[in-house]
């Protein structure tokens, strides 16, 4: 007897029929005689529609108060979506159980909207399990220390649903989504886009970092950190396809010792659009400015991106970094009000009309000039390079956003990503 987790999205949850479906799915696999653990996220469009109410009634100025009632309203999406699934398996003759993040309990900081899970106690679950229960968790949520409702971040059922599959040492963790897997680059953009059947833990998590939707990042970090097997694969296959071929679809995101990994010198171009540039011009150049200028965002629990400093004329710089689009108002307000009279700086700019595209692939490790030929397709399609970021397996470039599919379109053409493997 084998322990799964499945995740499924809000579009596999769209419907009282999809959720049907999935309850079909989900009881096949007791069936062959698995327990198995379920992670659902909220039914599509609800979460954006509980934050929509929030928006219209929210107050001036955001505070920790505001976010905790924040977390509050949006789990609810998740608790509606599991029993709904309960109920579901129970027509189906299944027994099935759901439960909360916080009756589990899934222990998590307070970091509201962006809380990061601590522990999880399993006992609970696990005589359920011994009973023959399907137990159905709330994905996206956890309960911090002082018994508040916490969120994880856009996108944290991925999140939950590995973290659950770790602390109980599942088998495998399966992520359904509405693709069949890990693309080359985003297929809407490259229609010649190729499924990869493996990924690396290490190229899946930059290209999570990087833009790639398929995953949440925290999600890919567990799963690393915690060696847990991963797949990514469609729910939109019949929901009685065989359940041998169904635990061998999608994408395996495997670690790099596999053998049996395709070895491209670039596996996959991820791209993001929900990036801004901010500048903070005529600064002191002088030891500890960096932090000077980025403590106080990231006291602000603001994440950095990208990052350059250029050089010293007169003894003052400019410094540049990018920051989420959500995160940008918010970041700007800061630094006029803060750093800005604290360094005696000219001004702060920003931009909000870039995206970041970026290469990613362990073979880069091995092989020289990758960088330089990224370089070289951008230039000859005439686009400018704003900023660079590079690391072992990865090169980011910022351009303006005006200029993103066709800098996808070149790159992945000349890295011969639209070419089946051997």
């Amino acid at each position: 007897m084998a322990l799964f987790v499945h995740k499924y999205g809000g579009t596999s949850m769209g419907s009282t029929e999809r959720i049907r479906n999935v309850a079909k799915r989900v009881a096949k696999w007791a069936r062959a005689g698995h327990q198995m653990v379920v992670v659902p996220s909220a039914m599509s469009g609800e979460t954006n529609r509980l934050l929509g109410l929030a928006k219209e009634l929210a107050p001036s100025r955001a505070s920790t108060a505001y976010h905790r009632e924040l977390d509050m309203l949006a789990a609810t999406g998740e608790q509606a979506s599991s029993a709904l699934l309960a109920i579901a398996l129970q027509s189906e003759g299944q027994p099935a159980v759901s439960y909360t993040g916080w009756q589990v309990p899934i222990r998590t900081d307070s970091g509201y909207t962006k809380a990061r899970i601590e522990s999880i106690d399993d006992k609970r679950v696990r005589a359920d399990l011994d009973a023959g229960k399907v137990v159905i968790i709330t994905g996206f949520q956890g309960i911090d220390e002082g018994g508040h409702i916490t969120t994880l971040g856009r996108g944290g059922s991925d999140t939950s649903a590995v973290a659950v599959a770790a602390a109980m040492k599942a088998d495998e963790c399966l992520i359904y989504t509405d693709v069949d897997g890990v693309y080359t680059t985003d297929p809407r953009v490259v229609p010649q886009a190729r499924r990869l059947k493996t990924v690396s833990f290490e190229e899946m998590l930059e290209m999570a970092s990087l833009g790639s939707k398929v995953l949440q990042i925290r999600s890919v970090e567990f799963a690393g950190k915690y060696k847990v097997p991963m797949r990514v694969l469609s729910s939109f296959t019949a929901w009685d396809i065989d359940i041998n071929e169904e635990a061998t679809s999608g994408t395996l995101i495997t670690f790099e010792e596999d053998e049996k990994m395709e070895q491209a010198v670039v596996s996959g171009i991820a791209f993001n659009r929900d990036e801004a540039k901010i500048s903070v011009l005529g600064v002191p150049d002088k030891p500890g400015i960096a932090y000077q200028i980025l403590g106080p965002v990231a006291d602000a629990n603001i994440e950095v991106d990208v990052i350059i400093q250029n050089m010293s004329k007169d003894g003052r710089t400019d410094f540049s970094f990018t920051v989420n689009h959500n995160d940008y108002a918010r970041t700007l307000d800061l630094l006029k009000e803060k750093v800005v009279p604290a360094l005696n700086a000219q001004e702060v700019v920003g931009d909000t009309n870039i995206c970041k595209v970026s290469i990613v692939g362990i073979g880069m490790r091995s092989h020289v000039g990758v960088a330089s030929k990224m370089f070289r397709v951008l230039s000859e399609e005439g686009i400018n390079i704003q900023m660079i970021s590079t690391s072992e397996i990865k090169t980011s470039v910022v351009i303006d956003e005006k200029y993103l599919e066709l800098a996808v379109r070149a790159l992945h053409k000349a890295f011969d990503l639209d070419q089946p493997t051997a």
